[in-house]
């Protein structure tokens, strides 16, 4: 009875954690305007950007602290990475991957599972953290 009283109160775990990434769905959002003006080449272009920032990002950086500093790396590109593959997906297949599909690619790049109805896109939701992860050579 607490539990469902404390739910009421505060949301469930799963409404807390979906509203910790609201602001990063925004972003990838606002960068949309940004990515539908690049041609075909400048977007593709985005790709070696990105991976050039990572590499900056995780030069000298020592083996044992490698791991660690590669997600926060690869999580400061989210937002970017996202929004490329968003017009990609337009562009490519005439699909715009929805909000609540950014929000399951970002909970899939967290290494969580992300249940997903048939026909609710789970094979779009899949291609932004694969992109994200294959910046870094690990996709």
């Amino acid at each position: 009875m607490i539990d469902r009283l404390l739910a009421r109160v505060f949301g469930t775990q799963h409404e807390r954690d979906i509203k910790k990434l609201l602001p990063r769905v925004a972003a990838i959002n606002a960068l949309e305007p940004r990515m539908q003006s690049l041609s075909d080449e400048e977007l593709r272009a985005k790709t070696e950007e990105y991976r050039g920032r990572l590499r900056e990002a995780l030069e000298g950086v020592p083996e044992d602290e490698l791991a660690a500093a590669r997600a926060r790396a690869l999580d400061g590109l989210l937002e970017k990475a996202f929004a490329v593959v968003r017009e990609a997906s337009v562009r490519a297949l005439g699909m715009r991957p929805f909000d609540v599909q950014l929000i399951g690619g970002m909970v899939l790049h967290q290494g969580k599972i992300a249940e997903m109805k048939t026909g609710e896109g789970k094979t779009l939701v899949a291609t932004m953290p694969v992109y994200l992860n294959a910046l870094a050579g690990r996709g």
